[in-house]
């Protein structure tokens, strides 16, 4: 793997209460330098990132119903669209945790089903987010069921706002669960290489991340040992 091909598995991330025009604008250069697959951000200042990145090969990402996924689907749905109004090319959503506890399977494949159409229908790609730091280990296997046969792009371990995020091991039970059907993405607390190897070799194939940057470094310094 090459730091170019490292970096365009970067979903290069703020997505912090306190945002400002200044982040955002520092965010976008940094994705542009890097040469990242996306930035990560909450929905609202989508349409700023998109002016931003305007000619460049940098996706920009809303997170939706974020970071507690206890919205209506109804309201999801409109943050969805209103998102790709403004420009978003991929979609993160959390999923509702609570129907989860309760194993209302049914409601969570009506959620995915209804998000994940809406985002195929204007060619957006959408990535499902588990929050699996509050689940079990059969609760994420069921999701990833439903995952194959609804097919997002990607499943998603966290938001990176709960108590723990991404484990090797649930990256890698997802990715046994879900095959080839859909892809993986890690995401919370990988903030350095042998982390971010440990998440990719498990089967991630995005890494949701702030520390970019401070990755690519330690990758670089690795390589020129």
């Amino acid at each position: 793997m090459t730091s170019e091909e490292l970096a365009h598995m970067f979903d290069h991330t703020f997505l912090k209460a306190y945002a400002t025009h200044q982040d955002f604008e520092k965010l976008c250069q940094e994705a542009k330098e890097i040469g990242a697959a996306m930035v990560a951000i909450n929905s609202e200042p989508v349409k700023l990132c998109k002016e931003l990145l305007a000619g460049e090969n940098v996706h920009v990402g809303a997170a939706i119903s974020f970071p507690l996924g206890q919205t209506a689907l109804a309201v999801k749905i409109a943050e969805t669209k209103q998102a790709i109004e403004d420009g978003a090319d991929e979609i993160d959503y959390v999923i509702n945790v609570g129907k989860v506890k309760m194993h209302d399977w049914d409601y969570l494949e009506e959620e995915m089903s209804s998000i994940v159409a809406i985002c195929h229908q204007h060619d957006v790609l959408c990535k499902v987010i588990f929050e699996n730091c509050y689940l079990e280990k059969d609760e994420i296997k069921e999701l990833a069921l439903i995952a194959k046969k609804v097919k997002p792009d990607f499943i998603k371990t966290s938001t990176g706002f709960g108590p723990s995020g991404a484990l090797v091991e649930d990256v890698r039970l997802m990715k046994e669960t879900v095959g080839d059907e859909v892809q993986v993405k890690a995401a919370g607390g990988i903030r350095d290489w042998n982390t971010c190897k440990a998440m990719i070799e498990a089967g991630a194939t995005r890494i949701g991340t702030s520390s970019s940057l401070k990755i690519l470094e330690e990758f670089k310094a690795e390589e020129n040992k």
